[in-house]
């Protein structure tokens, strides 16, 4: 792969520019050399030579128009220089298709050697004297159709036009001044030859849109949206939406405006040869009815010889699911009749360049495992689990094929373990670390990412495109939050970026803890005892929320209209769903507890649902309803997502029956009774205890001086009325705040936590004891027992530190690093995972490594208990073997004890899911525990070693015996010397 050349180091950092990642060509401030382009009155006129391709011409009109919305004047397109002295002038056109491009690659005027014969590549560069007439010009210069459009809208994105200007409302950022400067760049080739979008699963929410925007059907005015936001964010490929549409049928103008613009087209997994599902003969069986399959696919390539395609070979059974009918044998059938069909359609005798796929998509996977052949010239498409999680990816035997590989991906789903598709759920840090493993692992011929409904998913669009066109500036662990920060410059501009960066980093890791539509599966998943697990994961979202609007509060009126679809929307809308849900859960816990907050819950919980359809109506309601319905997706009370169904005569068959809801689903609450019982109004309880006293004695948990967590205190009405109470605890080194209150239900404030903090230089050191006594004003008193241990590291330990039974420890914060003698080494991917960050093994290139010669990283702890048996706990993603025959491992040892291997993920047969996939898919984390022995008091190292590339670790917890269950783990543990 040819690395990406220009006069600057590329970087996501931007300077003078608003084009992500791209070197600077466009200036807003006068430069010496500079050309002026454009400005108040001003503008330039763009020549693009009458002969030159359709779709270039259309993007310099687009180019011309991007003029008027940043400076206020509109440029215009001529194919001629006569006459234009007086005028700023972009002369674009392709080697070979315009000639005044040839000529000036003949006079020596411009130098296309590092371009020329290469694919979807350009130049631009400043030229003195170019043409009679014309005393300098920006010579914008393709290699092909595309590469040419492409530096069209660099030129665009750089003076301020967001490829999302439309499809985000992003507002043009205005300058009274643009300059071309005295530079020369070069783009291309790009990374991934193929790289596009999957608009599917596309009901009810755009295609409700568009029935109130197109009259019902994708037709070629919707497309030319779609289109031109490909080619602005560089892409090139594209499947149309399958559910009720067929691309080429509903309009007939869709394949050849594809074709003009320059968009590649394709079609599904289970739509081959250029024909829509909802085009296909009856019965779909290839046994059964073959003679009218082969005129189907015959017909597909006949429609659509004259145009760019990715032809889609093989096929499935009908209603994208399994075929009960086809096996290896007959699927090698099919590919000898549909690869005949294209050279005789094609007037070919070899189609080593005409560019064919087949999708390795669940069941057909089998067939590949099993041996079947797969002629060289076709791409093999990877396929991810439909969850984001690569299944297979090239291993050294397919390394040479003709057409490579690539990779189906996915931020949207209808299917297994349940749909998601409401809105962006995708944690871009996980989106990195698979593809750029499939970049390395050389999948570069195809990639196309599923998208659902499209409008609520541009964030991951974007991050997903600019990978795949210029992968050499995301070669580092931390190259997702660098590209955030100039994501969100580009779309809001400097004074928030920092902020939204942070904001959608944190967004990703409480996301991917589990789906909106997953969060009503029983049990409840946040512990409402331990840890304040089910609080605290509620206090995350509010913060998150309050951080968001104050970015928001800062921008004008027309930027926070996109910062709204993009980053408000979904922070408001997804706490309001964890609101109800983990409030929900946590009215269940207090009603056991007769506590009269479990009516307030039940309040809250009904109040928050309400809001849901305030924020939808809300987002439906911006610039006068121009996005109604791109929120009708329903996201409360999924229970499943089949059902059995007949779809054959013959046999019953059981087929995805893309099921949502009825309706939106409020979890179910509970009220009780406002009678206090006879033993009093006040009730008490402890974190980390279900009790309830006085009728049952809560047990508080050991605290010691690195305990994580606030040990509190909870005082609450049992029913209607008020008294005040005191907390008095029985030694001088204990504090509590407040020492006194009033509860009272159903005014004022029915519970009231107190926090308990100790003078540990008081304490006496080692275990002991000490009482807490609440005495309300009437009822009867309750009595605590505190255990304290007042323990202490020695001096110059530096790393985390045991509390109660359990180390919690974060993968960026090691204490210590061991290099490889490969090269090979342990980085840190921030922001990855369900809580802070991961730990993977670069490059992924390195090989398998060895516990005696790799890299490893060492977290130091101290134990104050001795465990006969400790264990520690691995939360991995949901990752696959993507090479089945070197799959993922990692090893662990204490101190020089001799390292434990694991492999995480068991073996499965290609196109089934590995044993716990869907847990591990739910849950957002495959959890493995390993056992230590026995690990002694005092300090202690951990060691880490990553055995396989692609293995990720994004968290680790060492359980000394006393390790309560969580959906999470405990905090992280105290850690000192840092």
């Amino acid at each position: 792969m040819e690395l990406f050349a220009s006069i600057a180091l590329l970087c996501f950092v931007i300077s003078g520019t608003t084009a992500i990642g791209q070197p600077a060509s466009i200036a807003f401030s006068e430069t010496k050399g500079a050309l002026k382009l454009g400005g108040t009155g001003l503008a330039p006129t763009i020549v693009i030579d009458s002969k030159e391709w359709a779709g270039v011409t259309r993007a310099g009109n687009d180019l011309a128009n991007d003029f008027g919305l940043v400076t206020g004047t509109k440029g215009k397109v001529v194919s001629g220089t006569s006459g234009l002295s007086n005028t700023p002038v972009i002369i674009a056109g392709t080697i070979g298709k315009a000639p005044l491009i040839d000529s000036l690659v003949s006079a020596g005027k411009i130098d296309v050697s590092n371009i020329k014969g290469k694919w979807e590549s350009f130049t631009s560069t400043l030229v003195e004297k170019p043409v009679e007439g014309i005393d300098q010009a920006l010579i914008l210069v393709g290699s092909d159709k595309r590469g040419t459009i492409y530096a069209i809208y660099d030129v665009s994105e750089q003076i301020g036009v967001s490829p999302w200007y439309w499809w985000a409302d992003v507002p043009p950022k205005k300058h009274n001044a643009l300059y071309a400067l005295p530079k020369t760049k070069t783009q291309g080739p790009p990374s991934i030859k193929y790289r596009g979008l999957f608009i599917n699963d596309e009901q009810p929410a755009l295609t409700n849109w568009v029935k109130s925007n197109y009259g019902g059907v994708y037709d070629s005015r919707f497309h030319a949206k779609v289109f031109e936001l490909l080619l602005r964010l560089r892409a090139n490929y594209f499947w149309p939406a399958m559910w009720a549409s067929k691309f080429h049928v509903d309009d007939s103008k869709n394949g050849p405006l594809a074709d003009e613009m320059g968009i590649v087209m394709g079609t599904s997994h289970t739509e081959p040869m250029a024909r829509a599902d909802k085009e296909k003969v009856k019965p779909w069986d290839w046994k059964r009815n073959q003679s009218n399959l082969k005129k189907y696919m015959q017909d597909g390539a006949t429609r659509s010889k004259n145009w760019e395609v990715v032809w889609t070979l093989g096929m499935r059974g009908d209603g994208d699911t399994g075929s009960p009918t086809l096996d290896a044998k007959s699927l090698v059938d099919v590919f000898t009749a549909q690869q005949s069909i294209l050279k005789s359609t094609l007037g070919v005798s070899s189609l080593n360049t005409v560019p064919q796929m087949w999708c390795v998509y669940k069941e057909v996977g089998g067939y590949y495992q099993a041996g079947m052949k797969v002629p060289e010239d076709i791409t093999i498409l990877w396929s991810d689990d439909n969850s984001g999680n690569i299944q297979r990816l090239p291993i050294p035997a397919e390394a040479n094929r003709i057409g490579n590989a690539g990779v189906y991906y996915h931020f949207d789903y209808v299917g297994d373990p349940r749909n998601y598709k409401w809105i962006n759920t995708i944690q871009l840090s996980k989106t990195w670390q698979q593809m750029h493993l499939a970049h390395e692992k050389n999948a570069t011929q195809i990639w196309i990412v599923n998208v659902g409904d499209l409008k609520p998913l541009e964030i991951p669009i974007s991050h997903f495109l600019d990978m795949a066109y210029d992968m050499t500036r995301f070669m580092k662990a931390d190259s997702t939050d660098e590209w955030l920060v100039s994501w969100a410059t580009r779309e809001f501009g400097d004074s928030v970026a920092q902020g939204t960066t942070e904001v959608m980093a944190t967004y990703g890791k409480l996301i991917v803890r589990r789906k909106y539509e997953l969060l009503n599966k029983s049990p409840f998943l946040y512990s409402t005892t331990n840890y304040d697990e089910a609080e605290n994961v509620l206090h995350e979202w509010e913060a998150l929320q309050n951080k968001t609007q104050a970015l928001y509060d800062q921008l004008d009126s027309a930027t926070q209209i996109a910062f709204f679809e993009m980053v408000l929307h979904p922070v408001l809308a997804g706490r309001i769903v964890q609101q109800v849900y983990i409030n929900a859960g946590r009215n269940k816990a207090h009603a056991a507890q007769k506590r009269m907050s479990t009516n307030e819950l039940a309040a809250d919980v009904k109040a928050a649902y309400a809001q849901d359809g305030v924020i939808q109506k809300r987002y439906h309601g911006l610039l006068n309803g121009k996005w109604n319905h791109m929120m009708d997706q329903l996201h409360f009370g999924y229970n499943n997502w089949y059902v059995l169904c007949r779809s054959d005569t013959s046999r019953a068959v059981l087929t995805s029956h893309r099921q949502d809801p009825s309706s939106n689903t409020m979890p179910s609450v509970t009220t009780i009774g406002t009678t206090a019982p006879s033993s009093g109004l006040m009730g008490v309880s402890v974190q980390g205890s279900t009790a309830s006293a006085p009728d049952s004695t809560p047990s508080f948990l050991v605290l010691d001086p690195y305990t994580p967590e606030n040990r509190t205190i909870d005082i609450y009405a049992r029913g209607s009325g008020s008294t005040d109470f005191t907390i008095t605890p029985s030694s001088p080194y204990i504090s509590i705040t407040p020492s006194q209150g009033t509860i009272s239900y159903p005014s004022g404030t029915s519970t009231i936590r107190a926090v308990i903090s100790v003078d540990w230089s008081s304490a006496p050191n080692g275990s002991s004891t000490s009482s807490i006594i609440i005495t309300p004003k009437s009822g009867t008193a309750v009595k605590l027992t505190l255990p304290l241990n007042n323990v202490a590291v020695p001096a110059g330990f530096k790393g985390y530190v045991e509390s109660n039974g359990g180390v919690a420890i974060e993968m960026a914060h090691f204490t210590a690093r061991t290099a490889s003698p490969s090269g090979a080494s342990l980085e840190v991917i921030p922001n990855y995972g369900r809580t802070h960050s991961g730990l993977t093994l670069l490059p992924v290139t390195a090989g398998t490594q060895t516990t005696a010669a790799g890299s490893s990283a060492v977290y130091s702890f101290y134990a104050f208990t001795s465990a006969a048996s400790a264990k520690v706990v691995a939360y991995l993603p949901p990752s696959f073997n993507v090479d089945p025959g070197s799959p993922l491992k990692f090893a662990v040892a204490v101190d020089e004890g001799t390292p434990t291997v694991s492999s995480p993920v068991p073996s499965s047969t290609l196109g089934s899911m590995p044993s716990g996939w869907s847990e591990s898919v739910i849950n957002g984390a495959r959890v493995v525990k390993v056992d230590l022995g026995k690990v002694e008091k005092g300090a202690h190292k951990l060691r880490v070693w990553l055995l396989e590339p692609g293995t990720v670790i994004h968290r680790l917890v060492i359980d000394l015996g006393a390790v309560k269950e969580s959906y999470l783990g405990p905090p992280e543990s105290a850690k000192v010397g840092f």
